[in-house]
């Protein structure tokens, strides 16, 4: 054994504080040094004398010894396990750098340990989905936002579409999933009805969706479901049943339903965009009555509407929703330009994350009320 060994075995067995503070010294310019001065069968025999000692030393060598493990590359898997799971101070540069915690051992972390270990774990510059939804399970809010800051931790798109539910309860949480670059478009506008107007703004413009991607064959049927149980004599039974018999007749035109909210018959032009758009109806009345107005100006996009159609729908919509309330110019300069920006492609795109996400709630409230 050589002689800077033994002497480090001496320096265990002292209780002295000069001792201990020349122990944490020696262990990382010794055992942890690249120099590579202990041989493998040494370095084992003091892998086994640490794991003992590292439980009886003070916190301020664990500490020391758990940085410079952070950051050596020497493999000591156990003595790394150990440290890992030691009071947070002991812990964090291994929990958040060491790659010799694999997967099992961070997930154990999580569920045994407090949310600071967790925090560190989230930091970590490869986080991979099992213990992100061992974070997402465990962690509370602080360690969830720090999860998807880390834009590096890989996210499930089931564990996406957790956090985007969260996110409309906790308002923290909406930025940040914006700023992913793995957030899928649909879940982006998921989110558009619950974020702030900045955050609706690059909703819009920074996301894509493919309407391919989601189901086409629903869209007529969901609406004459509607139409049949429906009361017989409601106006906008009535509304649809018309404008569905014009659709059929190809009488259903954007100019018709301009005439329509020029008489005030706000029923029968909810139901004729929901027609052209292959929504439901009560997709199209959530929209309509979005007071931002992008939602509008995503759905006059998608039925082809051109822009000076545009401009005179969208200031009858404002009049026939807020009682003759004037917007701005400014406000109307904003909502002709994303009209402009927005693709009718990715406007149908977000008409079906709408409609779905419709149907979705609805089938919630049924099985709330049958429950």
């Amino acid at each position: 054994m050589s002689k800077e060994l033994e002497q480090l075995l001496l320096l265990a067995k002292s209780k002295s504080s000069e001792a201990r503070a020349r122990l944490a010294q020696n262990i990382t310019d010794l055992f942890l040094s690249d120099d590579g001065r202990l041989s493998e069968h040494e370095r084992a025999l003091m892998s086994d004398i640490l794991g003992k000692l590292v439980g009886q030393v003070e916190r301020d060598i664990r500490r020391e010894l758990s940085k410079a493990l952070a950051t050596s590359g020497v493999e000591l898997p156990d003595i790394v396990k150990m440290l890992a799971n030691d009071e947070i101070e002991i812990a964090r540069p291994l929990l958040e750098k060491s790659m010799l915690l694999k997967d099992p051992d961070l997930i154990e972390i999580i569920r045994m340990r407090t949310d600071e270990h967790r925090m560190a774990i989230a930091m970590r510059e490869d986080v991979s989905e099992p213990v992100s939804n061992a974070l997402m399970e465990y962690g509370g809010e602080d360690v969830l936002e720090t999860l998807l800051n880390n834009h590096d931790a890989q996210i499930s798109k089931r564990a996406m579409e957790y956090m985007v539910a969260e996110s409309r309860r906790v308002d923290r949480f909406q930025e940040p999933l914006l700023r992913r670059a793995d957030l899928p478009g649909d879940l982006a506008y998921r989110m558009y009805w619950w974020v702030s107007a900045a955050l609706r703004k690059r909703i819009l413009q920074d996301y894509k969706v493919d309407p391919l991607l989601f189901e086409q064959a629903v869209k007529r049927a969901a609406n004459v479901a509607m139409v049949e149980q429906g009361e017989e004599q409601s106006a906008y039974v009535r509304a649809q049943k018309l404008v569905r018999r014009m659709a059929e007749n190809g009488e259903l035109t954007v100019q018709f339903l301009l005439n329509a909210l020029r008489q005030q018959r706000v029923a029968v032009f909810v139901a004729g965009v929901a027609e052209l758009a292959g929504i439901n109806f009560k997709t199209a009345w959530r929209i309509f009555s979005d007071k931002g107005g992008e939602s509008f100006a995503v759905l006059a996009k998608a039925i082809g509407v051109d822009r000076n159609q545009f401009t005179s729908i969208y200031l009858l919509v404002v009049q026939a929703r807020e009682g003759g309330a004037v917007k701005s110019p400014g406000v109307l300069k904003d909502i002709l330009a994303l009209f402009d920006q927005t693709s009718e492609a990715n406007a149908k795109g977000a008409l079906q994350v709408w409609q779905r996400d419709s149907a979705y709630q609805e089938a919630i409230e049924e099985l709330d009320k049958v429950s």
